[in-house]
C-alpha cells in the first residue's frame, strides 16, 4: 500500500503539471492556511534529490511567485473586511498579535511571520487592514516569499539526498526538520512573550510599591 503510494506521487512529480499545481498551492495558502503548500514545497525538494524530477530551481520559483501572489490576495482582502476580521473569534488573537507586531516592527515583521503557522496570514491581512504601503507591502513580501521558497525546497532536498534510494524516509526527515524549526521558533516567541509580559508587570508593580512607602 506504502509503495503504491509512493508510486503515485512519483508519478505527480514528475508530471510537467506539477509546477502548476505546486503554484496553485502556494497561492491557495496566503489567505487560505489550512493549505499544505510547504508540504508539498518540501515533498517536491524530496523527489528532486531523490529521483531528478521535479527541478529543485523551478520548484523555487513556482512556490515563491505563488506565495507571493496569495499575499497580495490576503492583503487585498484586509483592505475590504477588517471590520469582520478584527470581531472574529478565530482571527481576533490573530489579528491582534499581527497588529501589534507590526506595530512594534514594521514590515520586518512580514517575513518572520512567513514561518509561523497562522501568522503570515494574519500579518498579510492586517497589512492590508491599516493600509500598510503597497510598495513596501511587496518589497517585503518578496523577501518572505523567496526565503521561505527556497527554505522549504531545500529542506526537502536535504531530507531526499541523505536517503536517495528511500523517499519515504526523506520526506519524513524533511517534515521533521521543518515541524522542529517551527517548535524552535514558537518556543523563543513565547519565552520572549513571557518575558516582556513579566517586565511590564514589575513596571506596574513599583509605583504601587512606591506609593505604599
Amino acid at each position: 500500500m506504502t509503495q503504491a503510494i509512493l508510486d503515485a506521487v512519483q508519478q505527480a512529480m514528475a508530471s510537467p503539471w506539477i509546477y502548476l499545481v505546486l503554484f496553485a498551492l502556494a497561492v491557495l495558502d496566503g489567505f487560505f492556511p489550512i493549505v499544505p503548500a510547504e508540504t508539498s514545497l518540501i515533498t517536491a525538494g524530496v523527489f528532486a534529490a531523490s529521483t531528478g524530477a521535479p527541478d529543485l530551481a523551478p520548484v523555487i520559483a513556482v512556490g515563491a511567485l505563488g506565495a507571493f501572489v496569495g499575499d497580495h490576495v490576503s492583503y487585498v482582502i484586509g483592505r475590504t473586511a477588517n471590520g469582520r476580521l478584527r470581531g472574529g473569534r478565530r482571527t481576533g488573537k490573530a489579528f491582534a498579535w499581527a497588529e501589534r507586531a507590526l506595530a512594534e516592527r514594521g514590515g520586518l515583521v512580514l517575513v518572520v511571520a512567513r514561518y509561523i503557522p497562522g501568522g503570515r496570514t494574519a500579518c498579510t491581512l492586517t497589512m492590508g487592514a491599516v493600509a500598510y504601503p503597497r510598495r513596501s507591502f511587496a518589497l517585503f513580501d518578496a523577501v518572505a516569499a523567496v526565503s521561505w521558497a527556497v527554505y522549504s525546497g531545500l529542506i526537502g532536498y536535504v531530507g531526499g539526498a541523505a536517503f536517495e534510494h528511500d523517499p519515504l524516509r526523506g520526506l519524513l526527515l524533511g517534515l521533521g526538520i521543518a515541524v522542529t524549526i517551527t517548535v524552535v521558533v514558537e518556543a523563543v516567541r513565547y519565552l520572549r512573550h513571557r518575558r516582556a509580559g513579566s517586565r511590564k508587570e514589575a513596571h506596574r508593580s513599583e509605583p504601587a510599591l512606591a506609593a505604599s512607602d
